[in-house]
């Protein structure tokens, strides 16, 4: 099921990829059932709702190799682990408030030798360097996240995008777009993947 669902949109990761992909499930097990990231009943959907879900991501960016990621609120890895096994080229950094949270992404970093993964705890306001992309899932409300993030982006942009947000949302963000009072683009996941999960999934991006 695992590399079935992967493989099906992307076709082209490696055997070291599948490999990675496939043993995210028995690392996500033994941790959650120490450090609680994944809900209880999303644990045995997590390929769907946890992997497949941040590599909508990738189906909007595909990032040069050299690229930079700042990965805001990364809760146990996500979206920013995943991406980081299809982008191999390309550094994630993943913050979180809560340290046992960067315990487990760090942990599974390790495990599956992923080296362009760097992990810390701390606020995204606390982050000094600057990067192309900040990615986020549902962190908080886009009015409230740009500040965040708001003056972290390079100069200078290799993507086909300009630097800026890639931002995982669910629901009807008609409102909260418009409170944010900010120009965005709507990539809608039904759109790339079939599966019912995705029927109100979108990535939001912002020009940072």
């Amino acid at each position: 099921m695992t590399s079935d669902l992967l493989l099906k949109y992307f076709p082209d990761i490696t055997p070291q990829q599948q490999e990675q992909f496939a043993r995210l499930q028995e690392l996500y097990t033994f941790w959650n059932s120490q450090i609680n990231v994944i809900s209880r009943k999303d644990i045995d959907l997590l390929y769907e709702r946890h992997v497949l879900h941040s590599l909508g991501i990738a189906k909007v960016m595909g990032f040069v190799p050299g690229s930079n990621v700042l990965d805001v609120g990364t809760g146990g890895g996500f979206p920013g682990i995943p991406l980081a096994i299809l982008f191999p080229d390309t550094n994630f950094h993943l913050v979180d408030s809560i340290g046992k949270k960067i315990k487990v992404v760090n942990e599974v970093a390790s495990a599956l030798g992923l080296p362009n993964v760097k992990g810390t705890h701390a606020r995204a306001e606390d982050i000094k360097e600057k990067f192309d992309f900040v990615v986020s899932r549902a962190v908080t409300q886009l009015k409230d996240f740009y500040p965040w993030v708001k003056g972290k982006f390079s100069k200078t942009s290799n993507n086909k995008l300009p630097n800026g947000i890639l931002y995982l949302k669910g629901g009807d963000l008609t409102q909260e777009i418009a409170d944010a009072g900010l120009t965005v683009q709507q990539y809608h996941l039904k759109d790339y993947f079939e599966e019912e999960f995705f029927e109100t999934k979108q990535v939001i991006y912002v020009k940072g």
